[in-house]
């Protein structure tokens, strides 16, 4: 791999072994044997045009919905959250760059006036992660608002492609091989900001209500089964306030795995593991997860999953 020393003339941050605990919402996770933050779309293109071909490359926004291992990642990580931070809007559209969060689009998009978008702000990643999902919160998802998108492949070339290239389904998005958005253009629809900005309010205070906000987790774990809710079924199974080491069920919502301070990455993925078997034992439903695990567990501490 490339070392700093040979990445001359690149802005941004380049790091060795930057420990993932730092950059993931469940406070775990191993070094990165690469970690770079941009310093804008310019570097991050010619960053990857240095590349070698067959360096492994993972994407990291606010590193919710994310579980690295314990063992960390052999590769490289790009951390778009805090880098590619752009927003800007023209009339109804709404460019907004890949690292900006949610919740700072759906506050922007009500001053401007802008309304439809009010509940990204229950969604605690950054726009790359939802249009990577198709991320949703409180009935509303992310790619029906999508005019275009602006993606980047491994050489560094920049693309703009539309809705229509994109296989979108609940949860899942696929599309152009090798090529990770940088940005999402939106069109969005005139409104009240006053109205907008007291149902983002509103919101905010339900997800404070029903969720573990406090504590650090993924957010939900489990992607909702067709006609039912993960949460009912785990809460069900008997599973709240369950716990392997420092890593628990939600007490407050069922579908959240917290971190109580000392847990490991190991022991939240076995506890993930113990969630599914337990719920396909006792309600026939195999549940799919909505969280990413990477990375390279420690020898000890292997899971199946």
């Amino acid at each position: 791999m490339t070392t700093p020393l040979e990445m001359q003339g690149l802005r941004g941050t380049l790091l060795h072994d930057e420990p993932m605990a730092r950059h993931t919402t469940w406070r775990v996770g191993g070094p990165a044997r690469w970690f770079y933050e941009p310093a804008g779309i310019g570097d991050l293109a010619l960053f990857l045009s240095r590349l070698p071909e067959d360096e492994p490359l993972y994407w990291v926004g606010l590193g919710s919905n994310l579980l690295v291992r314990d063992g960390g990642i052999r590769g490289t990580v790009i951390m778009t959250a805090g880098a590619l931070g752009g927003m800007t809007h023209d009339g109804v559209m709404v460019r907004a760059e890949a690292g900006v969060p949610c919740a700072k689009v759906a506050r922007y998009c009500a001053r401007a006036g802008l309304v439809g978008i009010e509940f990204f702000a229950g969604i605690p990643g950054t726009v790359g992660g939802a249009l990577a999902m198709n991320a949703g919160a409180f009935g509303g998802e992310t790619w029906p608002l999508v005019a275009s998108v602006e993606t980047i492949d491994r050489r560094g070339v920049r693309h703009v492609r539309q809705p229509d290239e994109y296989q979108v389904g609940y949860r899942s998005v696929s599309g152009p091989a090798g090529e990770w958005f940088i940005a999402a253009h939106f069109r969005l629809r005139n409104g009240d900001t006053q109205a907008s900005q007291a149902r983002i309010k509103e919101l905010l205070e339900k997800r404070n209500r029903t969720q573990p906000t406090s504590q650090p987790s993924c957010g939900s774990v489990f992607r909702n089964p067709p006609g039912d809710h993960a949460a009912r079924l785990i809460e069900a199974s008997g599973l709240k306030g369950v716990c392997i080491g420092g890593a628990c069920v939600s007490g407050k919502h069922a579908n959240f795995i917290v971190n109580t301070g000392s847990a490991t990455a190991a022991q939240i993925e076995s506890l993930i593991q113990q969630v599914a078997d337990t719920v396909e034992r006792n309600h026939g439903v195999r549940l799919i997860r909505e969280a990413h695990i990477i990375g390279e567990a420690l020898p000890q501490q292997e899971v199946k999953i």
